[in-house]
């Protein structure tokens, strides 16, 4: 079956958006020095679907976070950061039993590595019965990443029952993120699953590094990308700070990267996912949805944490106008 003739189920996509999966308290040295020398830590949020939701937020398009946290300190820090973004967390359940996940991260020369400490946290626990939650029931839109399907067979039964309904049987449109994490993963056993996820997808995210990572490296562009997911109504594949291309069908739209000074990369792709949906929850056409992405990433490159602040509106309204000759040239994300 070809993207042109699969079923569409439910279209467009519409809000409240429903973002599910696990968000961790994170450790970061501060200022910013190799862990193991770092005198102090500072307590962040980190979570892949809570970063899409509060950008959502950011943008002005109703969006919700679904997931549990323990019944600790960093579970209820958490749920007031992730609301007071303005991010509806009435979704959100606090496990007596299992505790809130954490990471803690660990900056050097060659990048910032991340040590993980989430196995049995509360978000793991989750399974299919989640999605009779009314926040999720009631909503136009929902968003998942492939970290959720790694972090226990409940959480991948969960992202499954989902993604295994047929397109044209589903209450709403599902958004996919590839967030390939390594670590997560036992060996060889990822490429499969998220292949499969990615092509059950009504809107799919993939970077191209992370496809080739994934599914080989023949994969040289966005074009094969596609021919090997051509399932997604629209998939959209990141060519890291260079360019992102949307395609719709047979149809493709690439969109060069406006220039960044890079501070941390870590949550720019939630970031771009949150602004593309933005995007087409406006109602923008499909090059303006991409640029709202990448300006959107541009505000988590900013920053050393997961969420960093968007132009103003006025700033943003210009970038997003500027012309194809002054978007090309950088003037429209510097």
């Amino acid at each position: 079956m070809t993207a042109t003739d699969r079923p569409r189920g439910p279209w467009p996509v519409r809000p409240p958006v429903a973002c599910i999966g696990e968000t961790m308290a994170a450790l970061v040295p501060d200022p910013a020095a190799p862990l193991e020398d770092a005198d102090r830590l500072g307590v962040r949020v980190a979570g892949a679907e809570s970063n899409v939701a509060m950008y959502l937020a950011d943008h002005g398009v109703p969006a919700r976070w679904v997931s549990a946290l323990g019944d600790d300190p960093f579970g209820r820090r958490i749920r007031a950061e992730v609301a007071a973004s303005g991010v509806d967390v009435s979704g959100v359940r606090t496990d007596p039993l299992r505790p809130t996940g954490l990471l803690v991260k660990d900056p050097g020369t060659d990048g910032t590595r991340v040590h993980y400490y989430r196995r049995g946290s509360a978000a793991s626990a989750l399974t299919p019965e989640l999605l009779d939650d009314e926040a999720v029931r009631t909503a136009g839109l929902i968003h998942l990443s492939g970290i959720t399907p790694a972090l226990s067979a409940g959480c991948r039964e969960l992202v499954a029952a989902l993604l295994d309904t047929p397109v044209d049987e589903r209450p709403c449109p599902v958004s996919f993120d590839v967030n390939h994490r390594p670590a997560l993963w036992a060996q060889g056993t990822a490429a499969g699953v998220l292949l499969a996820l990615a092509r059950q997808a009504d809107i799919t995210f993939v970077g191209l590094d992370e496809a080739q990572a994934l599914w080989g490296g023949e994969l040289a562009d966005a074009a094969a990308v596609r021919e090997l997911l051509p399932e997604p109504r629209i998939l959209v594949v990141k060519d890291g700070g260079r360019a992102a291309t949307a395609f719709e069908g047979d149809r493709a739209h690439t969109v060069p990267a406006p220039r960044v000074e890079v501070v941390e990369p870590v949550g720019a792709g939630d970031a771009f996912a949150a602004g593309f949906l933005a995007g087409l929850l406006r109602g923008e056409n499909t090059v303006r949805a991409l640029r709202r992405g990448h300006l959107t990433a541009g505000a988590a490159l900013r920053v050393t944490g997961d969420h960093g602040p968007l132009p103003d509106p006025a700033r943003l309204a210009e970038l997003l106008d500027a012309g194809p000759a002054a978007w090309a040239a950088g003037t429209g994300g510097s």
